[in-house]
């Protein structure tokens, strides 16, 4: 039988921010590469830390509600990811089984993990990655049924 591992539908052109860079570049990224989740890398490529897309919704909603739209990408300009990232993050292997990657993100209710080799980040696995590949067994099994 065919062990799948992380590596085999992870992402590994990953796009990262240091945390030194801006909670608006954080929100800029995300809209522009469509994503929810950045990984947060040293000037090493070592990974430190996660930002999400609820994050930045927690950190601009509670504390800058009420303030005018260009007052608040000013605000946002000035605060480093550092401020709001995720220190601890779970985060596997690329050898990791599916299977195991995939029992973690649910125990955990997490939308992804960063995927590290010597603490470097060397790629990401998402729900998304999962749907993807449900979708093509789907079709596989599909195509099985018709005889092509």
């Amino acid at each position: 039988m065919v062990m799948f591992q992380v590596k085999d539908i992870m992402t590994e052109d990953v796009f990262t921010l240091r945390e030194t860079d801006s909670l608006s570049a954080a929100r800029d990224l995300m809209n522009l590469a469509r994503i929810r989740h950045i990984p947060i890398v040293n000037e090493n490529g070592a990974f430190v830390g996660l930002v999400t897309h609820r994050d930045i919704l927690a950190a601009t909603v509670s504390k800058l509600a009420d303030i005018d739209s260009a007052t608040r990408e000013e605000i946002e300009a000035s605060i480093p990811v550092r401020e709001i990232m995720q220190r601890e993050v779970t985060t596997t292997s690329e050898n990791t089984s599916l299977k195991e990657a995939a029992n973690i993100l649910l125990r955990g209710k997490f939308g992804c993990l960063p995927v590290l080799r010597r603490s470097k980040l060397v790629g990401i696995i998402t729900e998304a990655d999962f749907l993807r590949l449900t979708i093509q067994l789907l079709e596989a099994t599909d195509m099985e049924e018709e005889g092509i």
